[in-house]
């Protein structure tokens, strides 16, 4: 985010204060008992299925939770907001839901763009208690001072994610990485993550190309993948949305570059790949070859997880959010972006619970303090504390076998 910028989110946040009132307890709906949060995130444009598939996996798990009569009495309801992934609707979003509907907190924003832009009002209402819990990014304003402190994270970081990816490729002997990025704070994010692996073994960056974020699957990324190809690269990492990081893929193979090319969670490798193998399909080649995409949920194919056993049964047959939103749009039964919305919404229901006959906004840091050794069902358990607001850092590793990605661990079919 550039200066200027920086200043009229300030400016914003302080003309806020004059007139925004706030109750100090409660933060009810029409219902005696129902507890209120505000979502903002992309509904539609060209990351719209995601914002999509995050919503309907963690209004699975509530729409189960109320109907069960939530806990102690007390239910959920989710008020959700399009941002388009972009900063400035977001803020105003988030001014809406703190203003206007009086929300309990703030909750599963998608997007490091739109949620960095709002942290400073996070800090402006702290004598509000205002708080965001489990943001879809991984970014490190959101884990560092000052705002961290007023934001629970419930996934592993893009350091930790690009950390993994670095180990792992350098171990194989792919030491000359590329970096395809977008150019706004999660590109930048993404690439600082990738610098700093490298630098731990004394290397650099050989390569990297950037875009602008709201790329589109038919932009034309030849001369990105070019200068990477040209620079003789082992291996890419990018650090985008489907869209683009599907272009990226689909023009670098196009020019003739046929090793590792690695994403993020963020980017969504469901959608990204049935981009992929739909222009495939059209051009006669297979896209979806030596690719590895990190996850920070488990493949929602393994049955050996019980937490992936109660996704399953619950998101199976749920049609309570259609997806009538995001562009071109369709609801997937499973996938890794409503498998982490899922547990979202399970984390948000246990923080409720834990809050008995007093649901509080003030308590919002004692009790998620109170999570520790916390167990979600797949395979590492949540660990909050009074200094901690990062829940899980596991990353799981997964390439494209039998139409889709699923988890590996032999990465020698890629050593150099």
């Amino acid at each position: 985010m550039d200066r200027k910028r920086k200043i009229l989110l300030a400016a914003l946040a302080l003309s806020l204060a004059a007139c925004l009132v706030l109750p100090a307890h409660y933060a009810r709906a029409d219902g005696d008992r129902e507890l209120v949060f505000g979502m903002s995130a992309a509904f539609t444009g060209a990351n719209g299925e995601l914002g999509m598939e995050f919503y309907r996996g963690m209004m699975a798990y509530i729409d189960h939770f109320n109907a069960a009569g939530g806990a102690n009495g007390w239910t959920i309801r989710i008020v959700p907001a399009n941002d388009g992934y972009n900063p400035a609707p977001c803020f105003q979003n988030t001014a809406r839901f703190i203003r206007r509907d009086n929300v309990f907190a703030l909750c599963s924003y998608v997007g490091t763009p739109t949620t960095t832009c709002i942290l400073p009002l996070l800090q402006k209402f702290q004598d509000r208690n205002i708080y965001l819990l489990f943001p879809f990014t991984g970014a490190q304003p959101l884990r560092t001072e000052p705002f961290g402190r007023y934001v629970y994270n419930l996934r592993a970081s893009y350091f930790d994610e690009t950390t993994g990816l670095v180990d792992r490729l350098l171990s194989i002997g792919l030491s000359r990485i590329g970096v395809f990025y977008q150019s706004d704070a999660y590109g930048r994010t993404g690439w600082d993550g990738v610098k700093r692996a490298l630098s731990r073994y004394g290397l650099k960056i050989v390569a990297e190309a950037a875009y602008r974020r709201g790329a589109s699957f038919d932009q034309d990324f030849t001369r990105e993948a070019l200068h990477l190809l040209e620079r003789d690269v082992d291996a890419v990492i990018t650090v985008g949305t489907y869209a683009s990081q599907g272009a990226f893929i689909r023009d670098a193979r196009r020019v003739g570059f046929d090793g590792p090319v690695a994403g993020l969670s963020f980017s969504d490798s469901d959608k990204m790949l049935d981009l992929l193998v739909e222009q495939g399909r059209k051009d006669g080649r297979d896209y979806t070859a030596n690719l590895i995409h990190t996850q920070v949920v488990p493949s929602y194919a393994d049955l050996t997880f019980p937490g992936v056993r109660l996704y399953r049964k619950i998101m199976g047959d749920y049609e309570g959010v259609p997806m009538t939103q995001a562009e071109g749009g369709k609801p997937r039964r499973f996938s890794y972006v409503s498998f982490e919305g899922f547990l979202n919404g399970v984390l948000l229901g246990e923080m409720v619970r834990r809050m008995g006959d007093q649901p509080l906004r003030e308590r919002i840091p004692e009790i998620m303090a109170s999570m520790r050794n916390f167990d979600l069902g797949i395979g590492h358990r949540v660990d909050f504390g009074s200094r901690r607001h990062q829940g899980l850092n596991a990353v799981y590793f997964t390439t494209v076998s039998g139409g889709s990605f699923n988890t590996f661990t032999d990465w020698e079919r890629w050593r150099k």
